[in-house]
């Protein structure tokens, strides 16, 4: 079976942010730090090279893949600032459609600039988020 590449790491938080180039993303990485530290309640941790978490849980699929993973997550990406999440499809839609300015895909979220978004939407997605994910892979 193949190993996951991503996994917590001790590399620091602050460094990697500090070498994001673009001024503006750097700026919203910090914040969206602060935020997630503060809703989450989680210190944030390096997921491999790129991906900010906060809080793991351990999965296993059918297959019997197995691995651990950030609760909540984020990547200070060139193109945007990517938010990783997990809704169940009902709530899906309607929290995206109060979120202002993002594009999506299954499990992630893009934001150009955190400044369009509604913070308060962004907070109950990643706290639903978090609830469901637990709820699919409850700690033993």
């Amino acid at each position: 079976m193949a190993k996951n590449k991503t996994t917590e790491t001790q590399n620091s938080v602050t460094d990697f942010i500090n070498a994001v180039e673009n001024d503006s993303k750097r700026n919203d990485a910090f914040e969206l730090l602060k935020i997630m530290q503060e809703i989450t309640g989680f210190e944030p941790k390096m997921w491999g090279p790129s991906i900010i978490g906060f809080g793991s849980y351990h999965y296993k699929y059918e297959s019997g893949h197995e691995g651990d993973a950030p609760l909540a997550g984020f990547s200070p990406r060139k193109t945007a600032l990517t938010v990783y999440f997990y809704l169940p499809e009902k709530k899906r839609e309607a929290l995206l459609s109060q979120l202002g300015k993002h594009t999506s895909s299954k499990a992630c979220i893009y934001i150009k600039k955190l400044a369009d978004t509604n913070i308060e939407i962004l907070k109950e997605i990643v706290l639903l988020s978090i609830a469901h994910t637990q709820k699919l892979y409850p700690s033993k």
